[in-house]
């Protein structure tokens, strides 16, 4: 059992589980009843996605120092309490069953999902 970190809308692994989209906004322009056909999400989870002003200042962030205070203020964001119980949550979780957390993003290493991938490992999930 594991947590597999994915990039939405990317072909489903065998076995993957239910795939969990923690980003603010559904995909653009795909009808609600194909989210989950489409490979997008099964379940959307907005509460582990930065908030709507920290996403604009990742995108914009070009360099490793900007690009560390997007991961410093984020992971701030994902230490309050609601955020932090969700992430217990999900790796309480992983040790019983397979699922999978991902983001629109190309590149994981610029995409908030690094973080959490970190944040779920600390809290002791099994990760893929």
């Amino acid at each position: 059992m594991s947590i597999r970190i994915v990039r939405l809308g990317s072909a489903r692994e065998q076995g993957e589980g239910l795939r969990i989209g923690t980003v603010r906004r559904p995909p653009r322009g795909v009808p609600k009843s194909e989210y989950a056909a489409r490979d997008f999400y099964d379940l959307w989870l907005p509460n582990l996605s930065p908030s709507e002003e920290l996403l604009k200042e990742g995108r914009s962030s070009h360099d490793e120092a900007s690009w560390a205070a997007f991961k410093r203020k984020f992971r701030a964001e994902m230490n309050r309490p609601e955020a932090g119980k969700v992430l217990d949550l999900l790796a309480a979780l992983s040790h019983q069953t397979n699922m999978a957390v991902g983001c629109y993003c190309e590149d994981e290493n610029r995409c908030h999902r690094s973080v959490l991938r970190e944040l779920l490992m600390k809290r002791g999930a099994e990760l893929l």
